[in-house]
């Protein structure tokens, strides 16, 4: 009895070893298959073919999640590309999974470098922090956290630091905005009531003008039909003898070739003087 319960203890061990084995030779398998991916990858990104290796780095991190190299490198790519979101994302996954100190310390410092990029500075700040706490002789991240905390207090001088204030900003902008179209539309509205004041009062004195002319016109009338009806017959001329109007009219001509005669005069002695011209400006 004895001997069959040995028997049966070294049969489950053995079984036992050989099945943890060949787990051991699978997870082996597809750890040699990730980093093949990842060397893919890193060849494909010296070729240029950025598509290509961003492809690698997604198979090598579905097959080994845990490790943060693939996370890490294609958070460089899309920083390369200025894809900040993308990279954002992984430098947080690595830093999340990375094991060691170093791998942390990188991991950090460029995440710090994307939320620079989209003027995130508090959260800047406390990403070169944690990459200081795993590498505090790092000069480059140093300077990075220096950077930071004074681009936040710019930030928060200006009253840019709190989001509710930013939007709150916003809306009294928004809100003056508005009241200034509203007074502007006032305003127009206004000028345009006095345009047409102005016009019906152009027009009321233009009827006015008319009226009065009408009536000018009509008091001439009569007054014209007065003086024809007091007109006296003309005298009949007498043989021999001039009558009134053509001693008038003989008159009128003297005086015409008089004056002339007396502007050729007066011509003569003017004649080379300058005259100046007025000019419109």
């Amino acid at each position: 009895m004895k001997v069959l319960e040995y028997i049966l203890i070294v049969t489950f061990v053995f079984f036992g070893n050989t099945l943890n084995a060949q787990e051991d030779k699978e997870k082996q398998k597809e750890l040699r298959e990730a980093q093949q991916y990842l060397s893919d990858a890193t060849d494909a990104l010296e070729e240029n073919n950025f598509p290509q290796a961003e492809a690698e780095y997604r198979k090598s991190i579905a097959i080994n999640p845990a490790n943060d190299t693939g996370k890490y490198n294609l958070g460089n790519a899309y920083y390369e590309k200025e894809k900040n979101g993308e990279a954002m994302l992984r430098f947080k996954q690595a830093a999340a999974v990375a094991t060691n100190k170093p791998e942390k310390h990188k991991a950090f410092h460029n995440l710090g470098n994307t939320f620079m990029n989209e003027k995130k500075y508090k959260e800047a700040v406390e990403a070169y922090k944690n990459a200081l706490r795993n590498n505090p002789t790092d000069d480059e991240t140093r300077y990075n956290l220096a950077l930071a905390k004074k681009m936040l207090e710019e930030e928060n001088k200006n009253g840019g630091g709190d989001e509710g204030d930013k939007e709150q900003k916003k809306q009294d902008e928004n809100k003056e905005d508005q009241q200034n179209k509203d007074n502007q539309d006032q305003q127009n509205e206004g000028d345009k009531g006095d345009k047409e004041k102005d016009k019906e009062q152009d027009q009321g004195e233009k009827k006015e003008d008319k009226k009065e002319g009408d009536n000018q016109e009509d008091k001439g009338k009569p007054e014209e039909k007065e003086e024809q009806g007091d007109k006296k017959p003309q005298q009949q001329p007498q043989p021999g003898k001039l009558s009134p109007q053509q001693v008038k009219s003989l008159l009128e001509a003297m005086n015409n070739q008089e004056k002339k005669v007396q502007e050729k005069i007066n011509a003569k002695k003017t004649k080379g003087a300058k005259v100046k011209s007025n000019k419109d400006w």
